[in-house]
Order: C-alpha cells, then sequence, then structure tokens
C-alpha cells in the first residue's frame, strides 16, 4: 500500500502475489495501487481489490507499505496487525508510540541486521542500487560534457571526470554506471576498507587519510578535527570533477555535509552535483531536496523519490525482499513469527506494546 502521490513504486508486484497465494495467503490491494509502476489489474488474478487504503486497512492483517501510514490510517490499524515496509524508525517518536499504543507489530525494514543470511530481504540494498543508477544517469544527462573519450573529424574530445561520494551499494552502482558510460571515476569513502571494491569497478579512490569506520557496514560521524583534515584533500577532488553524485547517509541520522560551499565554489562553472542524500538533509551545503539550485555556478540537483523513477524494477525488487523476510513464518496461510530468529527480532520496530529496537528507543528518548 502507498498513499504518497509522488510515489510510482507498489510493494506488491504480480508474481509475488501468485507465490502469497500459493502460500495460502489472501491479498488485498487498492484499486489503481499499481497503474503507476505500471502493473494492470489483470496482472493480479490472485487479489481482491476494494475502493480505498481504509478498505485495505480493515481486512489486512498484514500490511506491507512503501513509507510509514499517515497518522488517519496508522489509527485505524486493528490491534496484532503486522506492518512491514521502510518505516523510518528514527524519524518520529509520536509514530512509534502510536504503534505501541495500537499493539501493532511493525518491522521496519531499515532495522534489518547486515548479515548474509538477510541480503535476500535487503530493501536499503536494493533501492539503493536504484538510486546509484539513476544518480549517475542524471548527471550524465545533465553535465556540460560528454561522459565517454569521442573522436570526431575535427579532434579529440577527453572524456568528463566524476567523483562519486560514498561507496555504499548506491556509491558502487553509481561508480559502475559511470564507468560504463565512460567517464574517468574517482570515489571517497570515509571508510578505508571500501578502497578494494572502488578500484576493483575501475575507479580511483580518493585518500583523505581519514577513517571513520563503524558498526555494521556503516560509516560514524567524523570528530570535528577530522572532517577538516577530510575537507582540504576532498576540495582538490571536487575542483578537478565536472560532475559529482554524493550518496553518503548515517542510519537514524541526518545526511552528514561533506561538499561544502567553498568546495563548489572550486568547480568550473556549469559543473553539475546530484545530491541523492537531499531527502535526508543532503551531503552538499545548500542542497534543497526536489530541487535545482545554482550554487556559485554549480547547478545542484537534489532529487526525491529516485527509486521511483524506474518503478518495474524497484517494486519487484522491493516485494521480492518483503517475501524473502516473511515467507519463513508462513504455513498454511497462518503467520508463526519466531521471536529467537535474530532477523525477525533485529528488524521489529514494535510488538506487544513495546520498543523491540535498543538504539531507537535510546535514539528517540521513548522508555
Amino acid at each position: 500500500m502507498s498513499v504518497d502521490p509522488a510515489e510510482r513504486r507498489v510493494p506488491m508486484v504480480p508474481d509475488v502475489a501468485r507465490k502469497l497465494a500459493g502460500l495460502g495467503a489472501q491479498i488485498v490491494m487498492q484499486r489503481g495501487a499499481a497503474d503507476r509502476a505500471p502493473f494492470p489489474e489483470a496482472d493480479y488474478p490472485d487479489v481482491m481489490w476494494v475502493d480505498s487504503a481504509a478498505d485495505v486497512v480493515a481486512r489486512a492483517d498484514m500490511l506491507w507499505v512503501l513509507g510509514p501510514p499517515p497518522d488517519d490510517l496508522l489509527n485505524q490499524l486493528r490491534p496484532g496487525t503486522v506492518l512491514m515496509g521502510l518505516l523510518q524508525p528514527y524519524a518520529s517518536a509520536d509514530r512509534v508510540r502510536a504503534l505501541n499504543e495500537r499493539q501493532i507489530t511493525a518491522f521496519a525494514m531499515e532495522l534489518l541486521p547486515r548479515i548474509s543470511r538477510a541480503q535476500s530481504m535487503d530493501i536499503l540494498s536494493s533501492q539503493g542500487a536504484a538510486s546509484g543508477y539513476q544518480g549517475a544517469l542524471i548527471a550524465a544527462g545533465l553535465a556540460p560534457k560528454f561522459f565517454p573519450m569521442l573522436t570526431y573529424a575535427a579532434g579529440t574530445i577527453r572524456p568528463a571526470r566524476a567523483l562519486i561520494v560514498g561507496a555504499g551499494v548506491a556509491g558502487l552502482q553509481a561508480i559502475a554506471t559511470a564507468r560504463r558510460l565512460g567517464a574517468i571515476v574517482d570515489a571517497y569513502d570515509v571508510r578505508p576498507e571500501t578502497r578494494e571494491q572502488i578500484e576493483s569497478l575501475g575507479a580511483k579512490f580518493v585518500d583523505t587519510g581519514v577513517s571513520a569506520a563503524g558498526t555494521g557496514g556503516y560509516a560514524r560521524e567524523l570528530t570535528d578535527d577530522e572532517k577538516a583534515a577530510q575537507a582540504g584533500k576532498l576540495a582538490r577532488a571536487v575542483a578537478a570533477s565536472d560532475v559529482i553524485v554524493t550518496t553518503a547517509a548515517i542510519p537514524g541520522r541526518r545526511a552528514p555535509v561533506i561538499i561544502t560551499a567553498g568546495m563548489l565554489a572550486g568547480m568550473k562553472p556549469g559543473s553539475v552535483v546530484v545530491d541523492l542524500a537531499a531527502e535526508t538533509g543532503g551531503n552538499v551545503e545548500g542542497t534543497v531536496a526536489g530541487q535545482e539550485v545554482m550554487l556559485g555556478g554549480v547547478r545542484v540537483i537534489g532529487p526525491t523519490h529516485v527509486p521511483s523513477r524506474m518503478p518495474v524494477h524497484t517494486s519487484e525488487m522491493y516485494a521480492k525482499n518483503l517475501l524473502n523476510f516473511i515467507t519463513p513464518a508462513l504455513a498454511g496461510g497462518e503467520l508463526k513469527l519466531d521471536w529467537d530468529d535474530e532477523v525477525i527480532a533485529g528488524t521489529a520496530l514494535t510488538h506487544a506494546g513495546a520498543v523491540m529496537n535498543d538504539h531507537v528507543r535510546q535514539t528517540l528518548n521513548l522508555t
């Protein structure tokens, strides 16, 4: 279910609906929910169609969503409902309290443990790959230069130079895509262990001498001294770039500002920066989510709903991630959650009136 008018994805695709029906589940969807993906209703022979999101909520024992339900729908959830999807667990203490008060079992897929067994369930990775791919395409489409080297009758055109900031799933996909398009690619990440991955894709690692390796495969926040050391060396890579794609994120926190106004001032006029972290504040000083702004002669784009730009594949990936997560708990059409399973327990946000995730509880000051 999705109620965001800017969202083109759908959390239930025909193939996954057929598989769930084979496991004994009955599927209910809102009419028109898949139209923008686009998947015709005729492709869902196993689905019962209803007229509104409220009708879905009234019938659902388990609800698949693309984002947290708005307050009016959340307040209609029946006690014991299982809610699954990208729930933005750190965004609102009031929403977590409301889930508790309604006795909702909520699985926030952002909390999925980063273990090998859970890779097929990892929505952040699947959607991040789509974002990185799209980020490189957006940059190439707006760049004032060809990405590849070209030879024409009057001579040779040198390839564009692209800088990718952040080497998580989105960043690595952006590197690979920019390389396929023919650009010279540099890449930067505060985690030194990403160097090998970056170089394996044919990019040059920008070494600033600062390490911010954190837990769970994510970066930690840098100290002020570390930020200053990072900035000096990174500024030179920024100035040499024709396009930049930024992808850095810290779960549960505002995106770190990595590219400052001073760094942008060193870029050539007409250069392009695509800030894929715009929805969580942006990696670039001055980014405006959902807009393009000119900062010192540099075009800075803050795209939102990036995975929705390719909704067929991202919907399929999202739905399959949820299917892989819940299939072990489905038997004969009944849901039996194994709370001894670290994947189930680790992904749970709320259950039986309690906040299950310690980090969320501490971050939001929930007792």
